[in-house]
């Protein structure tokens, strides 16, 4: 309502300023109504707007002399005038406020977009207005509307530029939460010497419109104004720029309608009217474009700076960046180079692009950085012992991209009869582009398959040597307690039987204990000779033994439920002694009087074979699932149960050294259930015959 009031002033001071001959010499409410639908552009009341500016527009009109079609006319021009320019501001500058957004005049296009939505605009509805005006009076108003697009140019550019700023600066205000006065100072406080040069400015200003618009004609002096306002656009801010805007348009209209100053002098009415108006319109446009090109230019420079700043901030970032990587490059090359393990770094090309100092130490002093590439690979042998099948370098079936295994290699260097055994891991560094690297590390484990070699001789030594004094106390215990068969009662007999069975159960401990050393020594140490084992076959043989004895020894006779169990690639020896000792801890450990009962069953995959013994003993203790299949632990030291504590732990061995693994659950029905997994076997000849169609006996 308060733009409507505002309008309706306008109109009527518009009208008051009458020349004669349907001449106005101002128009203000022209620009009134460009503020007031850009502030109202997506407000509610929007179409009462509409209705509001035709009623008031056509009202004055009436209210001044018009007939009423004349006012209907006038009403609808008017509107006219203000669609066609909020349509045509939006479609060429949509970010400024009013039009779409929220921004002010920034720079010298969007005065040039301001100004020709309105002279666009205005041109549209003049035209309406002459044919509107000629179909409901006597003629048509061509002179007359064409002398008016001047004054209503002015007030579009001086008051609704203004408008504008002040709009999209009020809107920023209230998003930041700041006081409506920072609008006039947004840099802050201006200094002396700037408030003295406005002052300046302005009492220059004023001084020279009055001069010339009070000379009263006789000092045509008009063209010197320009020049001050070329000196206000080009020092003073753009508020004080539309100031000055208004204040030359105030000025130049009031004194020329007292008859004062240049313009007065002008005889033809019309022509004197769009004269004034068109130096208005010349002032705005010089003083605008001056004080937006300045503050363009600012803007510009205050974005190079900015720009630079980031872009120095960013160097110095890339420098701190590119010290820190090369700190930690020359870190990890004297990380690598003090390594005393050899570390090649082998390319795609199949050339080694980075060696540290222990892989000459390897192969030698004057080994080049590829010499390692011509080594005869061939007597290569896994850590296990195991010869290596495939007999080419890990670090090549790492470029393909396949698992490799540690694998050991002996190195003969040449000028030396001293030879070392490396163990020689690859792992795959795959690239960007699709393409592998390898990274192969050589550990010398020469010292260490020494120490173990004589640690397995003494070992086998020290078990030979015991078990002959042990075969001794044996035969000498047997004599001993033959010789006592005869021997009539006496009351240290019995004592002495006792303690010749004492002795023999001693015996019989420690060479179970030495069995038991050997029995892990061989899992451990011993090369493997994996061929294809047919568990079926192993089991079922095992099974048998474990009845006979069972019935020998008057205790009850296991029962087995053996399910179909496919052929493993292992060593059958092993094999045979894992199967055997967790069957026979199955049956060691049940209650007595229980018939032990046990099942055994399997299941594969593409690689593995996993096999399940499940039986109906004591189970293994909470929280012992895993110390179980350690060195010497012992799961129930207490009820009887005799053992070494290694039959686990050798049973562990031997399926990590075929690549498998061992673990211990409770069973849901009681008792305990040992998985292992085994590398797949080819099918056997049986489970071959059984198959719906003929197998090829190639195993790749």
């Amino acid at each position: 309502m308060l733009f409507a009031l505002v309008y309706a002033g306008a109109c009527y001071i518009g009208r008051r300023f009458w020349l004669g001959y349907d001449v106005n010499l101002v128009w203000p409410a022209a620009g009134v109504a460009v503020v007031w639908f850009c502030a109202h552009r997506r407000a509610p009341t929007r179409r009462l707007d509409m209705l509001l500016l035709a009623l008031i527009l056509g009202g004055t009109d009436w209210l001044t002399g018009a007939s009423v079609a004349s006012g209907v006319v006038a009403g609808l021009v008017g509107l006219i005038q203000i669609m066609v320019f909020l349509w045509l501001l939006h479609r060429w500058c949509p970010r400024l406020w009013g039009a779409g957004g929220s921004a002010p005049l920034r720079s010298p296009r969007d005065l040039w977009t301001l100004l020709g939505a309105g002279l666009a605009a205005t041109v549209a509805a003049k035209t309406v207005n002459v044919l509107g005006q000629g179909l409901v009076t006597d003629g048509f108003p061509v002179l007359v509307s064409t002398m008016s697009v001047a004054r209503h140019m002015a007030s579009i550019l001086i008051i609704g530029a203004a408008g504008i700023c002040a709009g999209a600066a009020l809107t920023r205000l209230r998003a930041q939460g700041r006081p409506v006065a920072d609008w006039w100072h947004p840099r802050g406080p201006a200094s002396p010497w700037r408030i003295a040069e406005v002052a300046g400015i302005g009492a220059l200003s004023v001084a020279g419109y009055l001069a010339v618009f009070t000379a009263e004609g006789r000092f045509p002096l008009s063209f010197a104004l320009l020049g001050i306002t070329v000196l206000a656009g080009a020092r003073l801010s753009l508020p004080w720029v539309l100031l000055h805007n208004a204040a030359v348009w105030i000025v130049a209209f009031c004194c020329t309608l007292a008859g004062f100053g240049p313009f007065a002098l002008i005889g033809d009415v019309m022509l004197r009217a769009a004269v004034v108006q068109l130096f208005a319109v010349l002032v705005a446009v010089i003083g605008l474009a001056l004080a937006l090109g300045r503050d363009e230019r600012r803007a510009l420079l205050g974005a190079l700076a900015r720009e630079k700043a980031e872009l120095a901030a960013r160097q110095i970032e890339l420098a701190a960046q590119k010290a820190e990587v090369t700190h930690h490059a020359d870190l990890l090359t004297a990380i690598i180079d003090s390594m005393g393990d050899g570390l090649a770094v082998i390319g795609p090309d199949c050339r080694v692009t980075l060696r540290n100092p222990a892989v000459a130490d390897l192969f030698g002093e004057r080994a080049g950085p590829n010499d390692i590439l011509g080594t005869d690979w061939s007597g290569l042998y896994h850590a296990d012992g195991t010869r290596d099948a495939a007999g080419e370098p890990a670090y090549l079936r790492a470029l393909a991209g396949e698992d490799a295994p540690g694998v050991d290699m002996l190195i003969h260097n040449q000028g030396s009869s001293d030879s070392r055994v490396v163990r020689v891991t690859a792992t795959a560094l795959p690239h960007p582009d699709g393409t592998l690297s390898t990274v192969v590390l050589f550990h010398d484990v020469t010292a260490e398959r020494r120490h173990r070699d004589e640690l397995t001789n003494f070992a086998s030594v020290v078990a030979h040597d015991l078990l002959n004094p042990l075969a001794s106390v044996d035969g000498w215990a047997m004599a001993a307690r033959d010789s006592l068969e005869g021997v009539p009662d006496h009351p240290d007999l019995e004592q002495a039987r006792a303690d010749l069975a004492r002795l023999a159960l001693a015996s019989a401990r420690m060479r179970g204990l030495i069995d038991g050393l050997l029995s892990y020594a061989t899992a451990r140490q011993a090369t493997l000779a994996p061929a294809e084992v047919d568990l079926a076959e192993v089991v079922a043989d095992i099974a048998l033994a474990r009845s006979d004895a069972a019935v020998a020894s008057g205790r009850p006779e296991p029962l087995f439920t053996v399910g179909e169990l496919p052929p493993v690639q292992a060593d059958p020896v092993l094999v045979r002694q894992l199967i055997d000792n967790l069957v026979g801890n199955a049956i060691k450990y049940t209650r007595p009087g229980v018939v032990p009962v046990l099942r055994i069953a399997a299941g594969q995959d593409e690689a593995m074979v996993t096999v399940r013994i499940v039986d109906n003993g004591i189970g293994v203790p909470e929280g012992q699932h895993e110390a179980i299949f350690g060195n010497f632990h012992r799961a129930h030291v207490g009820g009887g149960y005799q053992g070494t504590g290694l039959g686990l732990a050798i049973c562990r061995r031997i399926v990590e050294r075929h690549g498998g693994t061992i673990t211990a659950t409770d069973d849901p029905g009681g008792g305990s259930c040992f998985a292992f997994t085994l590398p797949r076997g080819l099918p056997s000849a049986a489970a071959a015959s059984r198959t719906s169609g003929p197998m090829s006996s190639d195993p790749g």
